[in-house]
């Protein structure tokens, strides 16, 4: 046997290692960096093609073409969707600041004091959640918002807090908004504009996945309330403070999401609105009015300033992430592990149905021992392209449920950041919390791969 036909094996060996250290809870970025550098080791080493992206020149050393690979992915990500993903952070960091988010929040859990059905109120409280993750697209920020806010009021009319808990868990199970993080990664990697990607392909799958979900959560806390086995510690107390401001900042966290439909091929075409120019517009006009509100030059300043410090934070760590998972994915194509999986699929008649559930699973697998959704998912959506194309397939039909299913299985997973921050306010375990969560996002995962199917294979 060729050492090029051996070549992917050592890839999927390599894989397999990595999953170990991840599963391990390696520094989930330095294993993803060093084991894409070993696979293209392996790849130069079995007598591989290049493995420089094209238009990337050979440096004319192969020592140094990894790191001008390294290079040349760092400046892209950052120049594009890393810097997205900074400036989504840094306007979430500032809404947070200013209490625009708790002001949302406020607004948004307002009709739930006027019903007295305690399982309709759960669900309706979903629903709300799922909304407010668009425009506050941390999931263990939000939470912590919706413990603070929200907790009280369900606990006020009947729902146990272990079932309070197990929709706020749920809560970031899917992210469809056009300014996430994840979501304009997915539209990137699908070659289409953030808000086409989530109007044609995101919403149609989510609202009835959303649908679902609701019903799921429904009988089931229903069930577990009935059967009341849950052992409640001490809870940890909520450090999360609300910041007072007025109602109408509600609209700020919003707003950019306005604009961008707005000013879209679906209404003013004629004028293109970027989504980091919308988020800086509205970060802009907000400071312009705290000025109006405070009159004080310092303190309106200082936190404006959480805007550039968060998009510096998220580099250290989602956009870092990013590039490294690039190097993993640019190492697993150059040792012919994608070319494998689709000829593979090809020769038992996956075609793009049967691959959609296998990279979806891989990324959900991942997601559920790591606990982070955008590790697994950044790591693998890179290849979606490749796989796609080899099937004659599209793009989309892979990340959507690639993206929405790290999301579902991440809140079952109890090492999730979330699902430990739920589970200590509440005062549960979080295998207790997870088996809550699990049937619903359960039904959530078949469905997006039912829609997914439906629409877009």
């Amino acid at each position: 046997m060729s050492t090029l036909a051996v070549m992917p094996w050592i890839g999927i060996l390599i894989i397999a290692v990595t999953s170990y250290f991840l599963i391990k809870r390696k520094q989930t970025n330095m294993v993803l960096l060093l084991s894409g550098v070993a696979m293209l080791v392996v790849a130069v080493a079995c007598g591989a093609p290049s493995f420089l992206p094209k238009g990337v020149k050979p440096t004319g050393f192969i020592g140094f073409d990894f790191f001008e690979l390294l290079r040349s992915i760092s400046i892209k990500q950052v120049s594009g969707i890393g810097f997205i993903i900074m400036a989504a952070g840094g306007f979430a960091g500032y809404m947070d600041r200013i209490g625009a988010a708790d002001a949302l929040v406020k607004i948004c859990i307002k009709p739930l004091n006027k019903l007295h059905q305690p399982y309709l109120v759960m669900v309706l409280a979903y629903l709300i959640g799922q909304m407010l993750i668009q425009v506050i697209p941390s999931a263990a920020g939000l939470a912590m918002l919706l413990l603070v806010a929200l907790l009280p009021i369900l606990k006020g009319v009947g729902v146990t807090p272990a079932s309070a808990g197990a929709v706020i868990a749920c809560t970031a199970g899917l992210t469809f908004a056009p300014t996430a993080g994840t979501a304009n990664l997915a539209a990137k990697i699908a070659g289409v504009d953030p808000i086409v990607y989530a109007v044609q392909y995101q919403w149609p799958v989510a609202l009835v996945t959303l649908v679902a979900v609701s019903i799921a959560h429904f009988f089931v806390q229903r069930y577990y309330d009935k059967k009341n086995d849950e052992v409640y510690a001490e809870a940890a107390e909520i450090k999360k403070v609300l910041v007072e401001a007025p109602a109408w900042y509600a609209v700020f966290p919003v707003l950019p999401i306005v604009l961008l439909v707005i000013f879209s091929k679906f209404f003013v075409s004629g004028i293109k609105l970027n989504t980091v120019s919308a988020l800086m517009l509205v970060w802009f006009v907000a400071v312009i009015v705290e000025l109006i509100r405070f009159r004080d030059c310092k303190k309106v300043f200082d936190d404006a300033m959480v805007f550039f410090k968060k998009m510096g934070a998220l580099f250290g760590s989602i956009v870092a992430l990013i590039i490294c998972a690039e190097m993993f994915a640019t190492g697993i194509k150059a040792t012919g592990v994608v070319d494998l999986l689709i000829d593979s699929s090809q020769n038992v008649g996956l075609g793009m149905a049967g691959m959609s559930v296998v990279l979806s699973a891989i990324v959900g697998a991942v997601t559920f021992l790591t606990g982070s959704g955008v590790g697994a998912y950044s790591g693998f959506a890179m290849l979606a392209p490749d796989v796609a194309g080899g099937l004659g397939g599209s793009t989309a039909a892979l990340v959507v449920p690639m993206q929405f299913i790290a999301c579902t299985i991440r809140a079952m997973s109890p090492v999730a950041g979330v699902v430990l921050a739920v589970a200590g306010a509440i005062g549960i375990s979080p295998f207790a919390l997870v088996r809550r969560t699990a049937i619903p996002m359960l039904v959530g995962t078949v469905c997006i791969l039912v829609m997914n199917w439906i629409l877009f294979i």
